[in-house]
């Protein structure tokens, strides 16, 4: 039993880690002049890459759009839907005035029980309607992407730059994930090719090009700055994610 139970760490331990992402998925990046103006975005914990699993997402702690340097709470209008069986939120929004729309979500504590640990992803996305401007602008969440590069109106095989930080300040040589949002034209030969890994340098930067269209997660992965109270009543290990959406538009 002894040698059984050491064979299946050895075998945990070599099992690839699969790269969780909380999507937070507009129908448009660019809202048109002309048309439509209500931006449903969907809210759904899993292995973009991969199309799942889907994990169970509680109820959103935050949930709400930043513009004109104001943030506005949007929780009440989330609503509960089912994705492989799994609970998942949308919300839908109307644009109203020209500006650049970030929208965000600090969901509730996910226990992953594989790896012992408590999740946090704080993510966002940013939606323009005739502004090209203040899509730069910090949230002034515990972990966060600060975009170097416009995160709209990108091209495929376009560079996307950005800074992480944590209490707005940047953290060196932070391991940010990368994953595409497999629509299922693509298959993995390998499992390194389903989470892309980025060192950010000294100054908490990092680069990286989008090679095909769609939209593409960029999660930095942080230590909790204190353990959390486990199922068990232990202190249990809390990873933060400062997680933002982009995409990418082929040349037509």
């Amino acid at each position: 039993m002894r040698c059984l139970a050491a064979v299946i760490l050895l075998v945990l331990a070599a099992a690839p880690a699969r790269a969780h992402l909380l999507e937070l998925i507009p129908s448009a990046d660019i809202v048109p002049d002309h048309g439509e103006r209500t931006v449903r975005l969907g809210l759904l914990f899993t292995h973009p890459m991969e199309r799942g699993p889907v994990m169970d997402m509680a109820a959103p702690v935050r949930f709400g759009v930043m513009a004109a340097g104001k943030a506005t709470d949007l929780k009440p209008a989330l609503k509960p839907r089912r994705v492989a069986g799994k609970a998942a939120f949308e919300a839908d929004y109307t644009v109203t005035a020209p500006g650049d729309y970030v929208f965000f979500v600090e969901p509730a504590p996910y226990w992953e029980p594989a790896e012992g640990k408590w999740i946090v992803h704080y993510a966002k996305v940013v939606v323009d309607f005739g502004a090209g401007a203040g899509w730069d602008r910090l949230v002034g969440l515990p972990v966060e992407i600060e975009p170097l590069a416009r995160p709209y109106g990108l091209w495929t095989n376009g560079l996307f730059r950005g800074i992480v930080r944590k209490a707005g300040k940047p953290v060196p040589f932070a391991t940010v994930e990368v994953e595409w949002r497999n629509d299922g034209s693509v298959t993995p030969p390998s499992d390194p090719f389903i989470t892309g890994v980025i060192k950010a340098d000294a100054a908490g930067m990092f680069a990286a090009t989008l090679p095909r269209a769609g939209w593409w997660g960029f999660n930095a992965v942080l230590d909790g700055d204190r353990p959390m109270k486990g199922p068990d009543g232990r202190p249990a290990k809390l990873e933060q994610g400062a997680t933002i959406w982009v995409r990418a538009a082929d040349m037509k």
